[in-house]
């Protein structure tokens, strides 16, 4: 069985926690598209780790782990984040790289910081880890793929030959800095091609394989349905699509049919970090409050470090991120963050011109939209460590299931806490 975990919103929900729950009983985890400007926080027996581009199933010796060839392949970060598990004691992990994987270059990191300081206040929140000019390159054709590392020198030469004659007229004519030299970046194709050798796999037959046999296959997807470039809040958005539907295209080999469950992730209130529309937003020592007791070390982002934009379950949008997920579960996630409070706000509707709207709009309406707030009484204590639903206090069990009569979309796990064994499980 093939099963995808997405996000429902923003990102920032949690899916590397269910990633590594369910992948006790997987095979296979592939991570399907994006790159390292987000983070998945894992807490297991080895300690606390936060993950930007290795997927979610390291830490089991049971698991093949793929990058597909969606994800925007970031070499330097592969190497760190590798030393970074193992100096954390977890043992050598199973990994693969599709050769048809495309590379994340240095000057796509470099572009992507140039363009925002450009932009100054119009500047799209980007984490600077050159994710919208490696995937403006893949598909204008221009990007490196794995396998071209493995051609022959002078194959090689006239691609990069190809590739600066467009890049270096941004470099001098629009930012006004030295060209880029054909022969560094061959060096450095050079160096990256050393690097991922041993690791490099026709992971798309592998998968295709797999996926007849009926082995228990995870795609892990990153950040959340409204930042999709089609569905989501454009131009806000990320620059591949991290919804369920991609995950056959960026895992490669597996049909979309295969899909069978789509786990949609939904946070207990709502967070993000960068730009862009967000109606349930709060502000002040309000949002502090939130801030701090939310995630499992506050609301920070897991690349940036910047502090969360954070706000009430946005029922509309989660209904929404739902939908075009496809979802056919719902894992409820940082439930416990809400003890503190006497009474939990949650948005049920929106207001857009003094009409009540129930359809999450695209941008430029989304713009013009105020919150319509329902009130629920909180439970007032911690729920950490209670492993049965039942035994939730009344009004965290309310909570959980008003948000999934408006989602429409049954809640099979709650998570109630950071750690891998905190999740509950619902029939």
């Amino acid at each position: 069985m093939v099963k995808a975990i997405v996000g429902a919103c923003w990102g920032d929900e949690g899916k590397g926690k269910i990633t590594d729950v369910l992948a006790e009983d997987s095979e296979i985890v592939i991570r399907f598209q994006g790159g390292s400007n987000a983070g998945h926080t894992i807490i297991n027996q080895y300690g606390r780790f936060v993950l930007h581009q290795l997927p979610s199933g390291v830490f089991r010796q049971n698991i093949v782990n793929i990058i597909g060839n969606g994800v925007a392949f970031s070499v330097e970060n592969f190497v760190k984040e590798m030393q970074y598990i193992k100096e954390g004691g977890v043992p050598e992990p199973k990994i693969l790289i599709s050769d048809r994987c495309q590379v994340l270059m240095p000057y796509h990191k470099e572009l992507d910081g140039l363009e925002e300081a450009r932009l100054a206040d119009k500047a799209f929140g980007s984490t600077k880890s050159g994710i919208a000019p490696f995937y403006s390159d893949k598909y204008a054709k221009i990007g490196f793929q794995i396998s071209d590392l493995f051609d022959g020198k002078e194959a090689i030469y006239e691609r990069i030959d190809h590739v600066l004659g467009l890049k270096n007229v941004l470099y001098t004519q629009l930012y006004h800095r030295d060209p880029l030299d054909r022969d560094e970046i061959y060096q450095k194709l050079m160096e990256y091609k050393e690097i991922v050798a041993p690791y490099v796999a026709d992971t798309t037959t592998l998968l295709h394989n797999a996926a007849k046999e009926g082995k228990t296959i995870l795609l892990e997807g990153q950040l959340g349905s409204l930042r999709d470039p089609d569905m989501g809040i454009y131009p806000m958005t990320t620059s591949s699509s991290p919804l369920a539907g991609f995950g056959s295209v960026g895992a490669g080999g597996i049909p979309p049919y295969a899909i069978q469950k789509i786990y949609c992730v939904v946070k207990a209130y709502s967070s993000a970090v960068g730009a862009g529309e967000f109606v349930s937003e709060i502000f002040g020592e309000e949002a502090e409050e939130l801030r701090r007791r939310g995630g499992d070390e506050g609301e920070y982002g897991a690349t940036t470090g910047r502090p969360r934009q954070v706000g009430w379950l946005d029922l509309v949008a989660a209904r929404y991120g739902c939908m075009v997920q496809g979802a056919t579960d719902v894992a409820f996630t940082v439930l416990d963050a809400l003890g503190y409070l006497d009474e939990i706000p949650v948005c049920v509707a929106y207001e857009l011109d003094g009409k009540r709207l129930d359809a999450f709009p695209p941008t430029a309406q989304l713009k013009r939209c105020k919150p319509i707030l329902e009130k629920l009484p909180g439970w007032k204590c911690d729920i950490r460590g209670i492993k049965k639903y039942e035994d939730l206090p009344e009004n965290a069990r309310n909570y959980v299931e008003f948000a999934e009569k408006a989602l429409g979309v049954p809640v099979t796990m709650v998570s109630n806490g950071p750690s891998r064994e905190d999740i509950i499980y619902r029939s």
